[in-house]
């Protein structure tokens, strides 16, 4: 979001969901699905990749 200079304001709207709804997605201790992840890079033009050793 710093990179592409994208407030939470603009984030909520890229992600059709609330303001409040942001800061629980960048809240370390509030827990978010592996789609919410998801739908949030995809937001900002990137892919959730997630790899398994």
């Amino acid at each position: 979001m710093k990179k592409q200079k994208i407030d939470k304001s603009d984030f909520a709207i890229r992600l059709e969901t609330s303001r409040s709804a942001v800061d629980r997605i960048l809240d370390p201790d509030c827990p978010s699905t592996l789609m919410t992840f998801a739908k949030a890079a995809n937001a900002v033009g990137k892919h959730l990749k997630i790899s398994l050793a």
